[in-house]
């Protein structure tokens, strides 16, 4: 770990006990900490108004427990500099004039070694007072430590701004960014509402704004299990979003035309993709992390668009308590991992981004601001703006909580600000069913960004028809190549097997490729197809035994990538797997490596495997190949929705959708995915899926494969080529694995 990770690890670890001097030491030296990676020109400068300057940060904070503290508490306590309290009062009308805040930048003087000395001077001034600590104090100096680590936050805040700014794209801090990895699919959770109660429970420190604490009611309402992310803002991005006023509130509308916002803040279009700036520098976009810098304008738009709505503050407070959160857990965020609460429900209340709220910033019943300077903290800004809850990865450990309400206006993006869906209970006359596998992953692949769909769900019965007759079309030249090579080979297979063997089949279609294989070896005492589609595995079943009456059928209905066991009736007999077709192709690389080692486990030790793999050729043969002019493989790949219309009680209008094929050349594969023609929504499993015109659903990859990749592979599977042959082109390849 870098001293620079340590000064990041530290800042976002404040104290939430200890003695009196712990926790002020604490809180100051996590200050300190978090400007150690900036140099003093960095420190100076205010990128806008709203920002403040970094050494700004660190003289006021000083200047308040100055003010507040030692000033009142400490008999003949010397300022450190009496001009400071003109420079470094933020917004205290009762303790006279101040700098302009939008002109803090143009304090060059004092030098950032002097603010240092000053925290210093304090430091040491507070250190004597508290190590004879008075009780009297504590509402005070708590005060002080939560006001600190608010400007810890508002300090990343301000240089992220700062750094934006720079053509240099510089890098606050380095290393890996958390977050990444597959979003879960999005779904609600339901409270009944009532009667409730909200505000804080007087245990602990609060700031004056979160109480009295006081009862609301609430009617029943649905509360989106996590955050919306990158991926589903570039759904609406792609939707129009920016575009369409019939989302946006009339200032929020007026705001994108004036400023011209088309993505949130610190986002970058580039060949390569989005980007974003990030506190470790321009970064690419993560589809699956919070979507994060958007205003209460921009949120509130995506709600609309989503066929949803913000929650107030009430029903984002009430849903933390009921679910039993209270701000202990931070989920990962930007700067740090942090752990999370796991398992279902509510996901993401605290640490990621802070959560924009439909509620306006106004006082609680029965409010009153406290006398004195103090008083001034909250109250005199409950107008004009909205509340936002929850937490950032920026907000310091320990300082959020589930009645903590952050304020700012609505058009404000520099925050560390996102959003949460809410909506009101959708009207149900039964019990859900529920929900299938196939509709488990409709949902997850749809919800998904960018949206897919595992192939596997090609092959119900008019999809394996289809993919039959793709294998006749002219253009499709691989089912023939493979097919003329294993009539050439076949005796050279036949000689591997092993007398009295069990061949068993990975996807076993109609099992016309394992009739070549039956023919030249008669030797061959059990087949085992291994087939998810019931009525496919049936016929070709039937047919098998029809033809080869000396043969022991065993077919298995099961997903062949997670089949965990043979049909017993095939005994101790050697066996060997057979995986034709270059359907290994459809997984990605490491998915290949996966089944290749669940082979291995299931076929067990002395085992051999036969594999097709279609070889790396000409981009023309490739793409003819998956878009034929009969249009046969368009009819396959739409026949999945098709499935999802009849198996998942979907809508989906399949002329509203085109057959698209690509050679990815950069992963060597072809790409099939199908293409929304419009904006539309569409149905499927109780959900509601959202296209925008030109968004496509991934439905297939296929790997194309060198000699030496298959090798690679199948040494990661736990398997070693002994033999392969490679027909002439369009090239096929057949290998012949052994396990090791």
């Amino acid at each position: 770990m870098t001293p620079l990770d340590d000064a990041v690890r530290l800042a976002a670890h404040t104290p939430v006990g200890g003695s009196a001097l712990d926790r002020y030491l604490k809180v100051r030296r996590a200050t300190e900490a978090l400007a150690a990676p900036l140099t003093a020109e960095d420190q100076s400068a205010q990128s806008m108004p709203d920002a403040s300057p970094a050494k700004w940060h660190l003289a006021h904070t000083t200047w308040f427990f100055e003010t507040f503290i030692l000033a009142e508490k400490v008999p003949g306590y010397r300022q450190f500099d009496e001009l400071y309290a003109y420079l470094f009062n933020s917004y205290y009308e009762a303790l006279g004039p101040r700098q302009p805040r939008p002109q803090r930048g143009l304090l060059t003087r004092p030098a950032a070694s002097e603010i240092i000395d000053y925290r210093r001077h304090v430091d040491a001034a507070m250190t004597r007072l508290l190590q004879d600590f008075d009780p009297a104090l504590e509402p005070l100096l708590a005060l002080g430590l939560a006001h600190e680590e608010q400007h810890q936050e508002l300090m990343l805040m301000d240089v992220l701004h700062l750094f934006s700014n720079s053509p240099l794209d510089p890098a606050y801090a380095r290393g890996k960014l958390v977050g990444e990895g597959a979003a879960a699919p999005l779904d609600f959770v339901a409270f009944e509402g009532g009667l409730v109660e909200i505000g804080h429970d007087g245990r602990g420190f609060a700031f004056d704004n979160e109480g009295p604490r006081h009862k609301v009611y609430l009617e029943p309402f649905e509360l989106a299990d996590r955050a919306v992310t990158n991926g589903e803002w570039l759904a609406f991005m792609d939707d129009g979003g920016y575009r369409r006023p019939e989302f946006w509130l009339s200032d929020g509308w007026a705001k994108v035309q004036a400023e011209d916002w088309t993505a949130p803040l610190y986002w970058r279009q580039s060949d390569g993709g989005w980007k974003a700036m990030t506190l470790r520098g321009l970064a690419p976009l993560d589809p699956a992390a919070p979507v994060v810098h958007v205003s209460f304008y921009e949120a509130a738009a995506y709600a609309a668009w989503a066929g949803a709505r913000l929650p107030t503050e009430a029903e984002w407070e009430h849903a933390a308590a009921s679910a039993g959160l209270n701000g202990e857990f931070l989920s990962s965020g930007a700067l740090n991992p942090r752990p999370a609460p796991t398992g279902p429900g509510l996901r993401q209340m605290f640490g990621d981004v802070w959560e924009w709220t439909a509620s306006a910033y106004t006082p609680y019943p029965g409010f009153q601001p406290g006398p004195g300077a103090v008083g001034e903290y909250n109250g005199k800004f409950m107008s004009g703006q909205m509340v936002l809850r929850g937490g950032a990865c920026v907000t310091p450990d320990g300082h959020a909580r589930a009645s903590y309400r952050n304020f700012y206006y609505p058009h404000q993006r520099w925050m560390f600000s996102g959003l949460r869906l809410a909506r009101d209970p959708r009207r149900k006359t039964a019990p859900a069913p529920e929900l299938t596998i196939f509709e488990r992953d409709v949902i997850a692949g749809l919800s998904a960004y960018p949206k897919t769909l595992p192939p596997k769900y090609f092959y119900d019965a008019e999809g394996s028809r289809l993919f039959e007759e793709i294998c006749e079309t002219p253009e499709y030249y691989p089912t023939r190549t493979e097919t003329a090579l294993l009539k050439q080979i076949a005796p050279e297979l036949a000689a591997a097997v092993p007398d009295r063997a069990a061949l068993v089949e990975f996807g076993s279609g109609a099992s016309l490729k394992t009739r070549l294989l039956l023919d030249a070896a008669p030797h061959v005492a059990a087949y085992a197809p291994i087939d998810i589609s019931p009525t496919a595995l049936a016929d070709a079943a039937e047919a098998i035994r029809a033809d080869y009456p000396n043969l022991l059928v065993a077919p298995l209905m099961d997903d062949f990538t997670t089949a965990l066991r043979l049909p017993p009736s095939l005994g101790d007999r050697p066996r060997v797997g057979f995986f034709p077709g270059s359907t290994i192709g459809n997984f990605t690389p490491d998915e290949a490596a996966a089944f290749l080692r669940a082979a291995r486990r299931l076929l067990g030790d002395g085992s051999a495997f036969i594999l097709g793999a279609d070889q790396v050729k000409d981009e023309a043969t490739l793409v003819a190949a998956y878009d034929d002019s009969a249009g046969v493989t368009a009819a396959f790949n739409k026949n999945v929705l098709a499935r999802i219309n009849r198996e998942a009680d979907g809508d989906f209008d399949l002329d509203a959708f085109e057959h698209l094929a690509l050679w990815n050349a950069l992963e060597q594969r072809m790409e099939m995915h199908l293409l929304s023609t419009g904006s539309q929504v569409a149905h499927a499993a109780g959900r509601a899926f959202r296209f925008a015109a030109g968004e496509t659903i991934h439905t297939e990859n296929a790997y194309k494969f060198t000699p030496e990749r298959v090798a690679d592979l199948a040494a990661q599977g736990g398997w070693r080529v002994e033999r392969e042959w490679i027909s002439p082109a369009p090239a096929f390849g057949v290998f012949l694995l052994t396990a090791v």
